[in-house]
C-alpha cells in the first residue's frame, strides 16, 4: 500500500458571520480553507483542512500541494512517524512556512490511517474516554458590559461548562468588561480572558490583578509569547493561572517546560504540527507536571482532530468550541455540545467525519493537484 495522490481544494465561505453581519472596510470578504486529500493505491482516502482568514488561502493551498508530495507520494502511510520527522526536518529550510502547514498534512495522514485500520484516531492513540467537557468562546466583537453579559448567559444556556472571551481593548475597558462577565456568570461558573498579546507587561499585570480579584479561571496570552522571562515574572506576581505558548512552535515548547514560565500550555493540531505534535506536546506536559489546554482551530476537520486527541488523554479537562460558522461541510453536527456540556467521540474511523460533498462542491474555488519534484 502506497500513497498515490495528493490534492487540495480551496474552499471559501463569507466572512460576514464573523463580523456579525456587515464586513468592515479593508477586511477579507471571505475566509478560505484548504481541503487536503491523500489517497492510496488501494482506494483509501484521508482528509484534512487548513484555516486561512486573512487572505492567505491561495498561498497556503499551493504550499500544501507543492511542498509535501515529494515526501508523501509512493510512501507507506502507516510509516507515519518517519513521514512526520521528514516533514519536520524539511521545515528547517522552509523559511516562509510554519509547522502549521505540515500539521494539516499530519491530520490527513491520521485520518487515512484510521480508515485503513477501521478505528477512530483516539483508539489508535490509546482511548481514554468517549466524552469530554466543552467551553464556549464568546463572539469577538463585543463592546459594552451589556453585550458581554448577554453572551455569557447565552453560552451558559447552551450548556457550555465555561466561557472564554477575547478582549483587545484598553486596560480600563477590559477590566470593566471582565467585571460584567463575572457578574453575569455568577461566582462559580468558570470564565476566562484571552488578550491575544495585546498589552505590555505592566498593563497585563494590572488586568491580571483584577482577574485575581474576580476569580477568573485563566489569563490567556497576556503578553508576547516569546518573552518567556517576562511571562515567568507575570506568573510569579499573579494568582490567576497563565495560559500561553499557543503561537509557539512544537520545537519551542521545551523552554516553557524547563523554566516553568507559565502554568498551562496552549496547543492544537495546527500550530503544534498535527495530531502527532499535539499528542507529543500533551505527553511532555504530563511528564513535566503541567496542564495542557487544547485550542480551537476554527476549522471543522482540525477541530475534530483536536477532539480525537482529547479523547486519548487525561490531561485536558475540556475542549474549546468556537463560533457556529466554523462547523460547515459535515453531514452530522459532530462538534455540537450536548445539554450536559460535553462533546462525544464520533463513531466512524479516522476523524469520524462524513463530509457533505454537495456543500463542498458549491464552495470550491479551485482544485490543485500535488506533484512530486
Amino acid at each position: 500500500m502506497k500513497i498515490s495522490s495528493v490534492s487540495v481544494r480551496r474552499l471559501s465561505i463569507s466572512s460576514a458571520s464573523w463580523y456579525g453581519g456587515e464586513i468592515p472596510a479593508g477586511q477579507p470578504k471571505s475566509f478560505q480553507f484548504p481541503l487536503m486529500e491523500i489517497k492510496t493505491d488501494d482506494g483509501h482516502v484521508g482528509h484534512s483542512m487548513g484555516y486561512c482568514p486573512l487572505g492567505q488561502g491561495r498561498g497556503a493551498s499551493y504550499q500544501l500541494a507543492d511542498i509535501y508530495p515529494r515526501i508523501l507520494l509512493g510512501r507507506n502511510p502507516l510509516e507515519h512517524e518517519a513521514l512526520w520527522q521528514e516533514m519536520r526536518l524539511l521545515h528547517r529550510h522552509l523559511y516562509h512556512c510554519s509547522e502549521a502547514n505540515f500539521g494539516v498534512v499530519d491530520v490527513a495522514l491520521w485520518d487515512l490511517k484510521g480508515k485503513i485500520l477501521g478505528q477512530p484516531i483516539a483508539v489508535l492513540l490509546g482511548l481514554r474516554r468517549r466524552t469530554v467537557g466543552a467551553y464556549g468562546t464568546g463572539f469577538y466583537y463585543l463592546n459594552t458590559p451589556e453585550e458581554v453579559a448577554a453572551e455569557v448567559r447565552k453560552l451558559k444556556a447552551r450548556g457550555y461548562r465555561g466561557a472564554k472571551f477575547n478582549i483587545n481593548k484598553d486596560v480600563k475597558t477590559t477590566i470593566g468588561l471582565c467585571r460584567a462577565i463575572r457578574e453575569a456568570a455568577g461566582p462559580d461558573y468558570p470564565v476566562m480572558l484571552d488578550i491575544n498579546s495585546y498589552h505590555n507587561f505592566q498593563d497585563a499585570l494590572t488586568i491580571g490583578r483584577e482577574l485575581d480579584r474576580l476569580g477568573f479561571y485563566w489569563f490567556e496570552e497576556p503578553i508576547y509569547e516569546r518573552h518567556i522571562g517576562r511571562l515567568a515574572e507575570l506568573a510569579r506576581q499573579l494568582e490567576t493561572p497563565l495560559l500561553s505558548a499557543e503561537t509557539s512552535s512544537f520545537g519551542e515548547l521545551g523552554e516553557y517546560l524547563r523554566t516553568g514560565a507559565i502554568d498551562l500550555v496552549r496547543s492544537d493540531v495546527l500550530i503544534k504540527a498535527g495530531v502527532t505534535g499535539l499528542k507529543k506536546t500533551i505527553d511532555a506536559c504530563e511528564v513535566a507536571g503541567m496542564g495542557c489546554e487544547i485550542h480551537t482551530c476554527a476549522s471543522p476537520l482540525l477541530d475534530l482532530a483536536n477532539l480525537q486527541v482529547a479523547m486519548a488523554t487525561n490531561s485536558c479537562p475540556w475542549v474549546e468550541c468556537h463560533q457556529d460558522m466554523f462547523r460547515f461541510g459535515l453531514k452530522k453536527p459532530l462538534l455540537d455540545v450536548s445539554p450536559d456540556g460535553t462533546i462525544h467521540l464520533p463513531d466512524g474511523p479516522g476523524l469520524g467525519a462524513d463530509l457533505d460533498w454537495d456543500w463542498i462542491e458549491n464552495h470550491t474555488e479551485e482544485m490543485i493537484e500535488g506533484k512530486s519534484c
